[in-house]
């Protein structure tokens, strides 16, 4: 006797509830907030390599920080948008944005949010 192994008795996965805080537009800013703060310490090292030796990579450093730090500017005004941040909590975003190693903090703090470890102040 052939048994297909498409049968009704299979259980279907279960299903993962995502609280409604964990917007996709945080998600984003989330991820893109390392690499862009990595790129730009990196950039910031081709910058005095440039300086100090024959080594020049700062025109490719340059344009992946540059594509890097548009994502984050495109992805942080959606989450702004969808999550109806004050605009404390924006600007501080924002400002980590161009700071070096701010990415990094941002990161942090986005993931915390998605976790629901910390209560965000929304815009009345």
């Amino acid at each position: 006797m052939l048994v297909s192994r498409f049968t009704s008795d299979l259980q279907s996965p279960p299903r993962i509830e995502v609280p409604i805080v964990n917007s996709s537009a945080v998600h984003r800013l989330r991820l893109v907030s390392g690499p862009e703060g990595v790129s730009f310490l990196l950039l910031l090292l081709c910058s005095v390599l440039k300086r100090t030796t024959d080594f020049n990579a700062v025109p490719v450093m340059g344009m992946v920080h540059g594509i890097l730090f548009i994502l984050y500017v495109v992805f942080w005004i959606m989450a702004w948008q969808t999550q109806k941040w004050d605009v404390k909590r924006g600007a501080l975003l924002f400002i980590l944005s161009v700071l070096p190693g701010g990415g990094f903090v941002a990161e942090r703090m986005l993931a915390k949010e998605e976790r629901g470890e910390v209560a965000v102040p929304a815009a009345a």
